[in-house]
């Protein structure tokens, strides 16, 4: 009887990434996880620390614990704005919230499929998400009215503006109507770019592949090689003048676009 080849080469490494990494995971999952939770209940959770919400520091470094679990060192360029701000980035994967997470606290808009995630939709309800409904115009209008009570109240709202995913490798139009809470809000909108590997050569790598499910993409991530995630908290857009909503959408693509195709990107 011939007995089967061992993997070799990328095979070994990814063989070998899995037995370090799974083990890793489930401590962040059995043993972070619950201490995580607990500090988001009450009491805790309303407690300060060095001027801000304890909350917001607990889920910031759980995501950092998960994103250095499957291999995403992070790195940012630009500083995130405090208080009421509608931050917009660019969709790739699932992990581009956590990824967002790990630098500043906001309630994103999210596709309702995400609550029903492993993990991801139990952390995302827990992290203040918005789920939408795609296709319906009724659910959008709920949508946009959290978001302006959201920025009013001094909160920070994060959106992806495409709507969804396109394999990585483009970025899609932005839709104008997200950006209606922002100018009924009167708040200053922030595009950032998240790009994935020196230079984006990772965009596609982490980005859902053609009929590839949650699970499958979570999998296949987790056995990647080590890389690095860079998030652009780039220059704001303010408020108010002859800035549209339509204006704010272009001018917000267009500064990611750009960021993207840095040198340094």
């Amino acid at each position: 009887m011939i007995a089967p080849t061992p993997p070799t080469g990328a095979a070994a490494l990814r063989v070998l990434r899995y037995l370090i990494r799974v083990p890793l995971l489930l401590w962040h999952l059995l043993v972070h996880l619950p201490l995580t939770l607990l500090l988001l209940t009450p009491p805790t959770r309303d407690w300060r620390w060095r001027g801000e919400p304890l909350q917001y520091r607990v889920i910031r470094a759980w995501a950092i614990g998960l994103m250095w679990i499957f291999g995403l060192r992070l790195r940012r360029t630009g500083v995130p704005l405090e208080g009421a701000t509608l931050f917009v980035g660019n969709h790739v994967g699932w992990v581009d919230i956590t990824l967002l997470h790990s630098q500043h606290m906001m309630g994103f808009v999210a596709k309702d499929e995400i609550s029903r995630w492993p993990l991801v939709g139990f952390m995302a309800e827990r992290a203040q998400t918005i789920f939408h409904r795609r296709g319906s115009t009724e659910s959008l209008g709920d949508v946009l009215g959290v978001m302006v009570r959201r920025l009013r109240a001094g909160q920070s709202v994060g959106v992806f503006p495409e709507g969804g995913t396109r394999g990585g490798g483009e970025l899609g139009p932005f839709h104008a109507r997200i950006f209606t809470a922002a100018v009924e809000a009167c708040v200053p909108v922030q595009p950032v770019a998240l790009v994935y590997g020196e230079h984006g050569s990772a965009q596609r790598v982490v980005a859902f592949r053609r009929r590839e499910s949650f699970f499958a993409n979570f999998l296949r991530l987790l056995g990647e090689p080590s890389r690095i995630a860079t998030v652009h908290f780039l220059e704001p857009i303010a408020p108010g003048g002859m800035q549209g909503r339509r204006r704010i959408a272009e001018l917000a693509r267009q500064r990611i676009l750009e960021a993207m195709a840095a040198p340094g990107g």
